[in-house]
């Protein structure tokens, strides 16, 4: 790592797969695995990733359908925002579906799998473990455990996750123009601190609702509770009343905060949760060994007429249509 101020950016585009595990290891993590499992011949890895003292933030996409295995971070705390796609991920003993909407959090400790489609575009951010705990530490009046026990994944959808996510691409996008604002190192100190105290603002932790001097718009610990579940096994036939039961309210409460801190109801975030995993599996299926009605019923629909409307309603097009249409 080069000195803090000073933003290095290292790029590489290759459809040779031990380049971008060379790459991959080099930049990320040295205990990693990359195998692909959809077809090696689209194989087209392309990263863009700048490096600014304890964080590094890019751009990653593969092409084809992968299977990531990475050891025990040990160094750094880790998160994956898919820009496209849907990527399936499992730390720890926990199965986190991360999308445009929600992000996947790694700790230094525990090995992670991770099932990366060729659809899946990712905004990768590397966060150096001393730099988040230093900013934690900071900000609490109370000891911290390390590694901190950080929650699985945060929301992008409102609130503080939104605004660092859009603060990560923005910084990325002014460290890749030749002449950017934030290529100056006082800048880029500056913006390299937002990011760092931003995420330690962000994620979930249990020492207390929010930490001190650092409140912020959070969602209720009920719907965090209720997306969690949803998130972790979509494919459970819950129920309103299930899911406030889990929440720890009442069905009238939950669906009054998911309507003003999600923006629509319980029952329809997880419809629509559902549609996406159904979207990613088809989008990569071989239509010669599985059909619509084995992956619809496999996240959770078990009536085929109305999923078959919701899909077109969302997507666009049939299911049938995206299963087919796979090379």
């Amino acid at each position: 790592m080069t000195g803090g101020d000073v933003p290095v950016r290292v790029a590489l585009r290759t459809t040779d797969m031990e380049e971008a595990r060379a790459f991959c290891r080099k930049v990320y993590y040295e205990p990693l695995r990359i195998d692909p499992v959809g077809d090696p011949d689209r194989f087209d890895f392309s990263a863009d990733v700048v490096e600014l003292g304890p964080i590094t933030v890019g751009e990653v996409a593969y092409g084809t359908d992968i299977r990531v295995a990475i050891g025990a971070l040990e160094t750094a705390y880790h998160v994956l925002v898919p820009l496209t796609g849907v990527l399936r991920s499992r730390h720890r003993g926990m199965v986190v579906l991360a999308d445009p909407t929600r992000a996947a959090v790694y700790r230094p400790t525990g090995d992670i799998e991770l099932d990366w489609p060729g659809t899946c575009r990712m905004l990768s951010v590397k966060v150096e473990r001393g730099a988040l705990e230093r900013e934690l530490d900071a900000a609490l009046d109370q000891r911290l455990v390390s590694p901190m026990p950080l929650g699985a994944s945060f929301d992008l959808v409102d609130g503080p996750g939104r605004t660092w996510v859009a603060l990560v691409r923005l910084l990325l996008a002014e460290l890749r123009a030749p002449e950017g604002l934030a290529t100056q190192p006082r800048m880029a100190a500056r913006w390299r601190d937002m990011v760092v105290s931003g995420l330690a603002l962000t994620v979930e932790h249990p020492y207390g609702e929010e930490p001190a001097g650092l409140q912020g718009p959070y969602r209720p610990r009920t719907v965090k509770r209720a997306l969690d579940v949803m998130h972790a096994e979509p494919w459970r036939p819950y129920t309103t009343r299930e899911l406030a039961a889990v929440a720890g309210v009442g069905v009238r409460v939950l669906q009054d905060a998911f309507r003003q801190h999600v923006g629509m109801s319980p029952m329809t975030y997880l419809r629509r949760l559902r549609l996406d995993n159904v979207h990613a599996e088809l989008s990569r299926a071989d239509p010669g060994l599985t059909s619509v009605s084995d992956i619809a019923y496999r996240w959770g629909f078990t009536h085929l007429g109305r999923f078959a409307g919701a899909y077109r309603e969302r997507f666009g097009v049939p299911p049938s249509a995206t299963l087919r249409d796979q090379p």
